[in-house]
């Protein structure tokens, strides 16, 4: 009878997509480094250059198994604007607007990964975020939904 491989660590990691090395990230999960990173970098070759997060379950006999998930919705969104870095403030620091329809492209893209169930909702999750960088979205009204019903009743 085989032995029961036994999960000994899981860790989320971005790494650059067709890009990754063994380093020092990877050591400390205790994986077979040089066959992830020809695993992940021939998963990835068609996201080159992007920030891709990985989610990797170790087990204890060097073994591993990882999940890719879709580019942080804040790389997106600066890559959107054109920027390199967002506002440090977001109630001060206005850095750049983008299109609804940009921002649209972006929730369904980031869909899977976002616990939202229509378009809509990750459009307002990826706004929240793009409020929180600096980066306006035009035509998208940001308030919450119960303060947006009761400002519907008062007029």
């Amino acid at each position: 009878m085989a032995a029961k491989k036994t999960i000994t660590r899981i860790a989320k990691i971005q790494l650059i997509g067709g890009q990754a090395k063994p380093g020092p990230a990877l050591a400390s999960i205790g994986i077979n480094m040089a066959e992830f990173t020809r695993q992940f970098n021939d998963k990835t070759k068609d996201r080159m250059g992007e920030v891709v997060p990985c989610v990797i379950t170790a087990f204890n006999d060097k073994s591993f198994t990882f999940i890719i998930k879709t580019s942080p919705a804040s790389v997106m969104l600066k890559k959107a604007a054109k920027i390199e870095t967002a506002g440090k403030n977001q109630l001060t620091d206005h850095v750049a607007t983008i299109s609804k329809e940009k921002a649209l492209e972006i929730a369904k893209y980031k869909l899977p990964d976002l616990n939202a169930y229509d378009d809509e909702t990750a459009l307002r999750m990826i706004g929240g975020t793009a409020k929180q960088m600096g980066i306006t979205i035009e035509g998208v009204d940001l308030t919450p939904k119960k303060n947006a019903k009761a400002k519907k009743e008062a007029k």
